[in-house]
């Protein structure tokens, strides 16, 4: 049983379905060592895909996703995803190959001081020293990526750790050129102490797994408070963000929750699809405005950031109630006048549980915001009657509306034409829709895409990509082939960085930098062995998206490659 059995042995014992992985000698035997335990592993074609891979499961399943790369640029390549899995708290476990232990510092292939590099992006991390405590190490791993406030965790697993102790032996044996010469002997006797100590007490011992960590409860004094803020009010509004789905096995009873409180409500990140498609109490657009006219906002683990423009939407004569799991994030920009620290969907829940009666009459305020939001998609449906040179985006957008099913997940990526589609297309249910979150990440579609189809196989699983943020994934079409994903990716190609030109240009005068080309990217999803399908007139588009949902249910991974003609929808719409 080799060090990279011991890391499997501990991985299943917690769960762990998935392995994502790129391929490299410092971590071959924790491949191994998990297929050998029933752990799918599956190699893509960038390591920041991995680690995306690995936080789509975290946020689908609730056990944290695991990604193991090797060392080097193989940990240089995770840090942006890392980092976006640390501002999106998701909890997502990275194990990191290193050199051998006795070469450190001396010049080894791909040696680095990667955890200095890790640190300031992870909660915490573990630079294992011994056989016998690489388990322990993936066991608390997985503890601390999801207890308190979630995040992504490192735990450095070097290569003289890994293999069977005689293949070590073997090796730094090797390094001597012989024993005759006092040095040489000196040497081999240092060589073996070392390979002594990397093994000692190694012997297998029973796993005990952990218990999964109790999301932290808000007070029942805060519970109570609110209540009573909540019931006093005439224009209430109640927002949940992703940090409320954080428990994936509640989404159910938080929804139930939201509903029978019967505030109006916006969605948004990991929230979206709570109510399903067309709830009454969901409201979709004119937030900014319903902001500053409602008398009490209710921040379900939703902070202050730019997308509230610093809590500046947000009246000043409201009463907030800030519910988050951050201390740091419930008070950030604006101070609320209640705050709740714990986990907000559990908040809600005991919010439900209270079940008193408002003491005013809301029925005027939620139908001044349905009829808000009903004017909004009638302007929406006027501005897809505009004509443009291929297809205008919001007719596309409309199309998939239409096309999705009942269990479809959406998967986002991209900029203008992503944030086009989410004014449109509508999650069908809770944990149906995935984007990067506050870090505003390009290229975390293809690793996402994988991880929803591995954790919801029997679903749909669309990816919505524009086609600057499809450059980053392309590749992964051969990792949705080989590993028999069918995904449906449609790309909104209209041939530029479309969200950065707007700004740029009005502000600066020249495209510099932003323009991309009508290219076929269908061509490439052929070539790496899926379907490709190009769409370039409104009247083709749902028959296409037929096909290509068609080809999904047969087994093959398609890109629809829809080209677009350039629209004023969302002028003026970049925030920072």
């Amino acid at each position: 049983m080799h060090g990279g059995d011991r890391v499997g042995e501990a991985l299943e014992a917690c769960g762990v379905r998935f392995l994502f992985t790129l391929c490299g000698g410092h971590i071959s035997p924790i491949l191994v060592g998990c297929k050998r335990r029933g752990i799918r592993v599956v190699d893509v074609r960038h390591e920041a895909t991995a680690v995306f891979a690995a936080d789509a499961v975290a946020r689908l399943s609730g056990t944290p996703g695991v990604a193991a790369v090797t060392a080097g640029p193989g940990a240089t390549n995770t840090i942006t995803a890392v980092k976006n899995a640390q501002l999106a708290q998701s909890p997502v476990v990275l194990l990191v190959g290193a050199t051998a232990t006795a070469l450190e510092g001396r010049g080894a292939l791909q040696d680095i001081d990667q955890l200095a590099l890790l640190r300031p992006h992870v909660k915490w991390m573990k630079r294992v020293r011994r056989v016998r405590d690489l388990a322990p190490a993936v066991l608390r791993a997985m503890e601390v990526s999801r207890g308190g406030l979630p995040g992504p965790v490192a735990v450095e697993c070097p290569v003289d750790l890994l293999y069977d102790e005689s293949v070590v032996r073997d090796w730094y044996g090797s390094s001597s050129p012989g024993k005759r010469k006092a040095g040489d002997r000196l040497l081999a006797w240092y060589l073996s102490r070392h390979v002594d100590r990397l093994f000692a007490g190694a012997g297998a011992k029973a796993l005990q797994t952990p218990q999964r960590p109790t999301a932290p409860a808000p007070g029942e004094t805060g519970v109570r408070r609110a209540a009573e803020h909540l019931r006093r009010a005439e224009r209430p509004l109640l927002l949940v963000g992703s940090q409320a789905l954080l428990e994936a096995d509640a989404a159910d009873g938080i929804a139930d929750a939201v509903e029978r409180l019967g505030l109006p409500v916006y969605l948004s990140g990991m929230a979206r699809g709570l109510l399903g498609p067309g709830h009454p109490l969901q409201v979709r657009h004119r937030r900014r405005e319903a902001l500053r006219e409602a008398d009490a906002v209710l921040l379900a683990g939703v902070p202050c950031d730019f997308r509230l423009n610093y809590g500046r939407h947000i009246s000043r004569s409201s009463v907030v109630i800030a519910a988050n799991r951050s201390r740091r994030e419930m008070k950030l920009n604006r101070r609320p006048d209640l705050s709740i620290p714990g986990d907000a969907g559990r908040l809600l829940v005991r919010l439900a549980e209270e079940g008193a009666q408002p003491k005013t009459d809301r029925a005027a305020w939620l139908r001044r915001l349905q009829e808000r939001d009903a004017a909004r998609d009638g302007e929406i449906a006027e501005q897809a009657g505009v004509e443009t040179e291929f297809i205008n985006p919001l007719v596309l957008c409309r199309e998939i509306e239409r096309a999705l099913d009942g269990d479809s997940v959406l998967v986002a990526d991209g900029g203008d034409f992503v944030a086009t589609a989410s004014y449109v297309v509508r999650p069908r249910g809770p944990l149906s829709w995935l984007d990067p979150g506050v870090f505003g990440t390009l290229g975390c579609g293809a690793g996402f895409a994988i991880g929803a189809k591995l954790c919801r196989p029997e679903s749909e699983v669309w990816l919505l990509w524009g086609d600057g943020a499809a450059g980053y994934g392309l590749a992964e079409l051969d990792s949705f082939a080989r590993h028999g994903l069918p995904v449906i990716a449609v790309v909104g190609n209209d041939a530029g960085w479309t969200q950065i030109a707007r700004e740029q240009v009005q502000m600066l005068g020249d495209d510099v930098g932003c323009p991309l080309r009508h290219s076929d990217y269908q061509a490439v999803a052929e070539g790496f062995g899926g379907r490709g399908l190009r769409v370039e007139r409104e009247e083709d588009i749902a028959a296409v998206l037929r096909d290509a949902a068609a080809a999904a249910r047969g087994g093959s991974p398609v890109l629809v490659n829809a080209l677009l003609g350039r629209s004023d929808f969302r002028k003026g719409s970049i925030s920072m």
